[in-house]
C-alpha cells in the first residue's frame, strides 16, 4: 500500500513538473496535471491539497537532491580546480534534469524568499567555512583574493542564465534546434569551469 502510494506521489511529481513547464505556475490548472498524471482531480488533491503544495514538493525535491551534493564537494580533500569542476558539473545536470527550475526559483525569491534560506541551510553548508576555505587558497598564493560570495555568484550566474535564457539562445541562435541547444549546455561544463579557473588563476 506504501509502495502504491509512493508511486502514485511520483507519477502526480513528474506531471505537475511537465505541466509547470510547459504552462507556467500561474497557468498551470490542477485539472491539466490530473489529466496528465491519468487519475482524477479527487485523487490529486487527496495527495497535493493546492497547487502550492506541489510546487512546494518539487521545488524542495530539487533542491535537496542538489544541495547536499555540493556540500559533499566543498568539504572533500579533492584540488581546488576539480571542486569548480565537480560543481559546475553537477548545477548543469541539476538543471538539465529540472528544466523547469530556474522560473520556480525567480518566483520563489520573489514570493519567499525564506523558503529558500531554509532549504539551503538544511544541507548544512556554512557559507562562513567556505569562504574560509576559499581564503586559504588565497593566503597560499593559489588564487587571486576573491570571497566565496563573488565566487559563487559568478559560478551560478555562468550556470544558470543558459537556462532562463533558453527561449532566445535556442530559438535565435540554434533556429529552435534542440540537439544543438542541449549540446551548448554540454560544452558548458568544461567552458564555463574552465572560464571560473583560469579567471582565479589557478596555479
Amino acid at each position: 500500500m506504501v509502495e502504491q502510494e509512493l508511486s502514485t506521489e511520483k507519477v502526480i511529481l513528474e506531471a505537475a513538473k511537465k505541466v509547470f513547464l510547459d504552462k507556467g505556475f500561474d497557468g498551470a490548472r490542477m485539472q491539466q496535471i490530473a489529466d496528465e498524471a491519468g487519475i482524477n482531480k479527487a485523487l490529486l488533491h487527496y495527495y497535493f491539497r493546492s497547487k502550492d503544495k506541489l510546487f512546494d514538493a518539487i521545488f524542495e525535491g530539487a533542491f535537496m537532491q542538489f544541495l547536499p551534493n555540493i556540500s559533499q564537494v566543498m568539504v572533500s580533500d579533492i584540488p581546488f580546480a576539480e571542486k569548480i569542476r565537480a560543481i559546475v558539473g553537477h548545477y548543469i545536470d541539476m538543471l538539465l534534469e529540472n528544466p523547469y527550475l530556474p522560473v520556480f526559483v525567480i518566483r520563489e525569491l520573489q514570493r519567499t524568499p525564506e523558503k529558500i534560506i531554509a532549504l539551503i541551510k538544511k544541507t548544512g553548508i556554512n557559507p562562513e567555512s567556505a569562504n574560509q576555505m576559499v581564503q586559504k587558497e588565497v593566503a597560499d598564493g593559489k588564487i587571486i583574493p576573491i570571497s566565496f560570495t563573488h565566487l559563487i555568484v559568478n559560478l551560478i550566474g555562468l550556470c544558470i542564465f543558459p537556462f532562463i535564457g533558453r527561449p532566445i539562445i535556442e530559438g535565435f541562435m540554434f533556429n529552435s534546434d534542440k540537439d544543438a541547444y542541449h549540446k551548448f549546455i554540454m560544452e558548458r561544463k568544461t567552458l564555463v569551469a574552465d572560464f571560473i579557473i583560469n579567471a582565479l588563476q589557478i596555479k
